[in-house]
């Protein structure tokens, strides 16, 4: 169902994890195009100093310390918004924490806690959305952060690529839900790439090196302009970075030689040669952090734009792109009919 957005400038937009990251990112570039933000995530200094730059004494952005895995929290976000801005026009569940390690090495209390807010968190801030739109009979988004992982499991992620598999059902099937009903609610999967972010930073880690991130690896503005894209333009769902397509779609079509790669090459490239660089208990599993970091610590290439998310945000655009580029090389190549000044050049010979 085709649902009408407003203009990113008119928008109040809810975002968790705001902080770090992908919802950092999102953050600054939605309230540079003129939004109005309501940023939740559990480290209080952290929103004071976000809170602060992003108003620049203009009442553009206000702040609310929350754990999303508890219920009553993303409620009091809710609650927030519409006393200090009336509601609000789209929700984005962006709060995710990772965890490196073989599943059989890892304690169930951390899987149960990573499940909190990776996909709870999640849930609650999709229902508390959705129940506001209906209660208020209006348009709006809910934009959930899953991940290529929610499509195909990463080897040594196994509980995280967990989280992402239920985030993506439950996305399904609300989506399903709202319109069936008839309620003008788009109801958005994104589903980015390895991102150079803080994210193997921040994970708690059960292996004896340090972890990062296998490539390629994409720049947290590709993820936020795709957010922001989907905040004004109903998408069903979208990947951000045609690396995870790709092994996505390998996963579905080649599932076994999927395995061995994973088992094979992927587990490799996401040890480094390093020892972990933090103690385990200094881990966004077991508790917030308190700076305010876009990027990571990556060293490989990281690639500023993708060219495929481009292409299936816009498709006629690109295609028109490609048609226009095809004819701009079909007059500069000269016809093999043609007696053009090409025939009359003398070619060097090669040596």
């Amino acid at each position: 169902m085709a649902v009408s957005l407003k203009p990113l400038r008119n928008q109040i937009i809810v975002i968790t994890g705001a902080t770090s990251g992908i919802g950092l990112t999102t953050a600054r570039m939605a309230a540079r195009r003129g939004a109005r933000l309501v940023l939740a995530a559990r480290s209080e200094g952290a929103l004071i100093e976000l809170e602060r730059e992003l108003s620049n004494g203009r009442h553009r952005a206000v702040t609310v310390t929350a754990d999303v895995g508890k219920p009553a929290d993303v409620q009091r976000i809710s609650r927030i918004a519409r006393q200090m801005f009336g509601g609000f026009d789209t929700w984005v569940n962006n709060a995710g924490v990772s965890m490196y390690g073989r599943i059989l090495d890892e304690p169930i209390e951390d899987m149960r806690r990573l499940f909190e807010t990776n996909f709870w968190g999640l849930v609650y801030g999709s229902l508390e959305a959705a129940r506001y739109f209906k209660e208020h009979d209006q348009t709006g988004a809910i934009i959930n952060v899953g991940s290529t992982l929610s499509d195909r499991a990463l080897i040594l992620q196994g509980m995280y690529s967990a989280s992402k598999h239920a985030v993506k059902a439950f996305t399904d099937g609300l989506r399903m839900e709202v319109e069936m009903d008839g309620m003008p609610i788009s109801v958005t999967l994104i589903q980015p790439g390895a991102v150079a972010t803080p994210y193997s930073q921040h994970a708690k880690n059960y292996m004896e090196t340090e972890p990062t991130n296998p490539p390629p690896v994409y720049a947290p503005e590709t993820v936020a302009r795709t957010i922001l894209h989907c905040a004004e333009s109903s998408e069903r769902n979208v990947y951000v970075g045609g690396g995870g397509k790709g092994i996505a779609m390998l996963g579905y079509y080649a599932p076994r030689l999927a395995d061995l790669l994973m088992e094979t090459l992927f587990a490799n490239q996401q040890q480094t040669d390093r020892p972990p660089a933090r103690p385990r208990g200094e881990n966004a599993l077991d508790r917030p952090s308190d700076n305010l970091r876009e990027r990571g610590d990556y060293q490989g290439h990281v690639s500023e734009s993708s060219l495929y998310t481009t292409a299936s945000l816009h498709p006629m655009l690109t295609g028109a792109a490609l048609v226009g580029a095809g004819l701009a090389l079909k007059t500069l190549w000269p016809s093999k009919r043609s007696a053009g000044p090409m025939q009359n050049v003398r070619r060097t010979p090669q040596r």
